[in-house]
């Protein structure tokens, strides 16, 4: 399984880990964006976005028998980090709804542009199959 990695000193991380560690089988899910299955964006939402970006995580771990528990890692990028920052509560709901309270070591970058013209956010993570 994983470990949260947390020094006794620092303050704790909240809504991510500051390190996971872990042991186990690796499965690496590629960006997932903000479009449904067919590729076809159905909003130009931010929150709406990430919300089907967690979907399609989710679905993909399910294809190698694993979950939202099992994340050790995420990476998110953003087009607009103060959409990112402003939006956070609301943020915070959809992860919890799709996600649960897992919260594996994480970083988020703002980006000029995603391959995608209309996608606000592409989400990767990695997992560890116990």
């Amino acid at each position: 399984m994983w470990k949260v990695l947390q020094p006794e000193a620092w303050a704790p991380a909240k809504g991510y880990a500051n390190g996971i560690s872990a042991k186990g089988e690796i499965i690496f899910v590629a960006g997932m964006i903000g479009w449904n299955a067919q590729c076809q964006f159905e909003t130009d939402d931010f929150i709406g976005q990430c919300r089907q970006a967690m979907q399609n995580i989710v679905a993909t771990l399910g294809c190698a028998g694993a979950g939202p528990e099992h994340m050790a890692r995420m990476t998110w990028y953003v087009k607009d980090k103060r959409e990112y920052l402003e939006r956070g509560r609301e943020l915070g709901k959809v992860y919890q709804e799709i996600l649960g309270k897992n919260y594996p070591a994480m970083t988020l970058i703002q980006v000029a542009d995603l391959v995608e013209e209309r996608a606000l956010v592409e989400i990767e993570v990695t997992a560890v199959l116990p």
